[in-house]
């Protein structure tokens, strides 16, 4: 679903074109000509997206189109997101000008080099989304304001299936092969629906039960219709009559239609299956198998569906409820994916990142080989990716090849989660992340520096150092007994937490001089605060001065802090 995809992210740069904070950015910086153009473009494609969606499907060329524009909005975003880096610099300048160490970070960038450059990259991505607009005209699509998810709509399915790439249906098949077998006598035309959610595996099951042996011979007649949202009984005789005979007959009407469909089917014995159904309309199912009756004696129809109302509707047969793989059927089929013939053996470390993975697939096939077939292959392009995550079993061999290798491609990476690693120093080409929000090497063991680098990273709002328990250095100005005095200046800080501090001393320069044991003054300044923490601190005995300031706070936790719980106690605190 690109253009869905698509749609949202456009929506989210168009969000922010719109606020009144990037509008002082662009005026700052001379820009807005630029990006409103920019904005023009973005509403205009936007607005075909419902319809290129539906196309898709039976134009290849416009999937690609639609991956292009995806591509785009995530440059466009990276962009904007450049801007507001810059101006949270100059902000934190600012604020900084008193401190030498805070004017030294940043010497080295000139406002009108910044200006020149930036200014060079949204021409090109202005001219970049003309061309992509310009080529919308050839795929014909129309205007629409509001896009929705279309997981089923369109999908076409067909009979062929590898047999080998399906894993643990055998018991499934073979009871339905029972079934279509059985000779059963009365008038209709029996239904066996197979039901279970999506990406299970229905359609594979009916595949692999369409091309065995046994029914291609027990049947005159076989017959693969892919039925989805649209249960038009016009266009369902013109896919029957196509599917049984290579007939088109598009511009006939349904007497004409009915009669060519009696003739293929009238004196054949049929196996019709029906994939991929939603209609709950009774009166337009019994109008279909109606006309499906006129098969030889010992016809059956089998019907693939997600819902037990379709099912209700179609099925005279008890419905066939299609389970989720097992733990050891779901790890066979992804690692028949992910490696080649006997490949996994040579990549025990990965197996076992497999062996991780499948579990929350929840036994889902379409899930299991989607990630197999992608969860170990790194891609080429990794521009704008903005989340990466390590799982714990990655270990050692990963962290000295792989990671550095995703980083350099990554420089726009918002989310970088380290959790139960075991490197033992961090990355050298982190310090260029200057888009990065988040950072957790928690549960790392290893680790026994944290480098000064992370100073250089003025987007960052969180740093999880949890359970590192090798820690021996931390960066400058950070110490068990101390808070850095730079946090004043985080002013995009969104949450803090100080746990298990019996040592800590918050008495940090003159702004708090006399006050001892006391959260700092500074704390006023967090204005984008919107969770505070405050954990295991027996020797705090009161809030700052100035909590009325962190109107963005949302959430305060005093836990096992004894003198300063008592102060803010409801009702009888001082606090």
């Amino acid at each position: 679903m690109p253009a869905v995809f698509a749609a949202n992210v456009a929506g989210k740069v168009l969000g922010k074109l719109g606020s009144a904070a990037f509008q002082e950015i662009c005026l700052v910086w001379g820009v807005q000509d630029e990006f409103h153009k920019l904005k023009q473009v973005l509403m205009a494609i936007k607005a075909v997206l419902v319809d290129a969606e539906e196309q898709q499907m039976r134009n290849q060329e416009l999937t690609l189109w639609l991956e292009k524009f995806k591509d785009a909005c995530y440059q466009v975003e990276d962009l904007l997101d450049e801007f507001e880096i810059e101006a949270l610099r100059r902000q934190v300048l600012e604020l900084g000008n008193t401190g030498r160490k805070v004017r030294n970070l940043f010497s080295t960038s000139n406002p009108l080099a910044f200006r020149f450059r930036m200014g060079r990259k949204v021409r090109k991505t202005n001219e970049m989304l003309d061309d992509i607009a310009a080529s919308k005209s050839k795929f014909r699509l129309h205007e629409t304001h509001e896009v929705k998810s279309v997981l089923h709509r369109e999908r076409e399915t067909y009979s062929f299936v590898k047999a080998s790439n399906v894993i643990g249906r055998d018991e499934d098949k073979e009871n339905i092969i029972k079934f279509l077998m059985n000779t059963t006598d009365g008038e209709d035309i029996p239904v066996l629906p197979i039901v279970g959610i999506g990406g299970i595996g229905k359609t594979a099951l009916a595949q692999l039960v369409f091309h065995d042996e046994r029914v291609q011979m027990h049947f005159d007649l076989n017959i693969w219709v892919c039925v989805t949202e649209d249960f038009d009984v016009k266009q369902l005789m013109i896919k029957i009559i196509k599917s049984a005979t290579g007939m088109k007959c598009k511009d006939m009407n349904k007497e004409e239609l009915h009669k060519v469909l009696l003739n293929c089917l009238n004196g054949n014995r049929c196996l019709i299956v029906l994939d991929d159904v939603w209609n709950e309309d009774n009166k337009k199912w019994i109008e279909l198998k109606d006309l499906l009756a006129s098969g030889d004696e010992g016809s059956k129809i089998i019907v693939t569906t997600r819902s037990s109302n379709v099912a209700i509707i179609t099925g005279s047969a008890p419905q066939y409820d299609l389970k989720n793989l097992s733990y050891g059927n779901s790890l066979s089929l992804f690692l028949k994916l992910a490696f080649r013939n006997g490949e996994e053996k040579q990549y025990k470390n990965l197996v076992r990142i497999g062996e991780e993975i499948v579990p929350k697939c929840k036994g889902v096939a379409l899930a299991l080989k989607t990630l197999g077939q992608t969860a170990f292959k790194l891609p080429n392009s990794l521009g704008h990716l903005h989340t990466l995550m390590v799982t714990s079993e990655e270990r050692k061999a990963s962290s000295e090849s792989l990671i550095p290798t995703c980083i350099s491609k990554s420089k726009h990476l918002r989310v970088l989660d380290f959790v139960e690693s075991s490197f033992e120093q961090l990355p050298n080409n982190i310090r260029y992340l200057k888009h990065l929000r988040y950072l957790s090497i928690a549960g790392n063991e290893n680790i026994k520096k944290i480098p000064n680098f992370i100073w250089n990273l003025q987007s960052l709002q969180a740093l999880n150092l949890g359970l590192c328990k090798g820690i021996e250095e931390l960066p400058k100005d950070i110490s068990l007994v101390s808070l850095p005095q730079g946090l004043k200046h985080l002013t995009s800080l969104e949450t803090l937490a100080i746990a298990s501090c019996e040592k800590l001393d918050l008495c940090m320069g003159p702004e708090v001089e006399g006050m001892e044991d006391a959260l700092p003054a500074w704390f006023q300044h967090l204005v984008s605060l919107e969770r505070l923490v405050i954990r295991d601190c027996p020797k705090l005995p009161s809030l700052p001065e100035g909590m009325q300031h962190l109107t963005a706070l949302k959430q305060l936790e005093i836990i096992e802090c004894p003198a300063l719980s008592q102060r803010c106690m409801e009702g009888t605190g001082e606090d």
